[in-house]
């Protein structure tokens, strides 16, 4: 069973993606908010009907109810407004997913975590450290989002197929993020051969920015954010062996430890099955590294 905990914009629609893939056979909606959840689900249960997709969501807002339950999504918590970063949601949301991942402990001791709620990598290594589970289990949803964007950006650019386009952000789910040109291709062809530095600079640049300007126009992201989460629990419960970058962790690699960042990784059912451990050159380097001393003071702040 795929539990969502957080009932919302993202967490529906991270419902609807992960059931239309069709990723597990029961998907469990989980709300402080009563009736949100029950709603939510009701909704997508009629849609799904249409459909002829045999995926069962239900709502709830017991804890309980998650018991048994084999990933658990961890939307909840306040969102981003206009005009915020992602750092400014620290404190709100630091009290929020520690009593989140209590429950998870209490009612689902097995399942593999993937936390969501902003800023996504301090959330992380919170939800790491208060869970005491394997670091292979907690498996963050922010590089798989920064992906979407920048492969975009490049469709954009280059005007090739966005099934071509294989692109790669690692680092920091934020402003220090690492976008990297020098590892991404169209159908094999490296970008550096389509495209002047110039450009690969604005790309990585406009990445960077993109969200922001999202939730500017529209006031959330929404839709980017709930077909990542499905991504990534769909490499989970069907053992795909996918490379993804995900937020887990570090224990040497890069470099680091004792802080959870964005990195590529294998994912599978046991969840972080191998982190991949990229050649950076110095400026590249320099990025990450810049992304993790900003998780690392973000952390000591609370």
């Amino acid at each position: 069973m795929l539990t969502i905990i957080g009932s919302g914009k993202v967490g529906g629609d991270a419902a609807l993606f992960s059931a239309l893939r069709r990723v597990d056979r029961e998907i469990l909606l989980l709300d402080v908010v009563n009736g949100l959840p029950q709603g939510e689900a009701m909704d997508l249960n009629h849609m799904l009907s249409e459909q002829g997709i045999d995926v069962k969501v239900r709502g709830s807002n017991n804890y309980a109810d998650m018991s048994g339950s084999d990933v658990v999504v961890v939307v909840a918590g306040s969102g981003r407004k206009p005009g915020m970063t992602r750092m400014d949601l620290l404190k709100i949301n630091a009290g929020i997913v520690k009593d989140v991942v209590e429950n998870i402990k209490k009612h689902a001791g097995n399942a593999i975590i993937v936390p969501v709620t902003n800023p996504l990598d301090p959330m992380v290594h919170i939800t790491y450290k208060t869970s005491g589970f394997d670091r292979s289990r907690i498996v963050g949803m922010g590089n798989m989002l920064d992906l979407s964007r920048f492969t975009q950006f490049i469709h954009e650019a280059t005007g090739y197929s966005r099934d071509s386009i294989r692109a790669l952000v690692i680092g920091e789910h934020g402003e220090n993020m690492l976008p990297l040109p020098r590892f991404s291709t169209v159908s094999g062809a490296p970008l550096s051969s389509m495209l002047s530095k110039e450009k690969m600079d604005q790309l990585v640049q406009d990445t960077r920015q993109v969200a922001a300007k999202v939730i500017e126009l529209k006031g959330a992201t929404v839709h980017a954010p709930g077909n990542a989460i499905s991504a990534i629990v769909e490499a989970i419960l069907k053992d795909r062996k996918k490379v993804i970058p995900v937020a887990t962790p570090l224990n040497g690699e890069y470099g680091h430890s004792d802080v959870s960042i964005g990195v590529p990784a294998v994912i599978g059912r046991k969840g972080v099955e191998k982190i991949i451990e990229l050649d950076l050159d110095s400026q590249e380097k320099e990025w990450f590294d810049k992304g993790v001393s900003g998780v690392k003071a973000a952390l000591a702040g609370i």
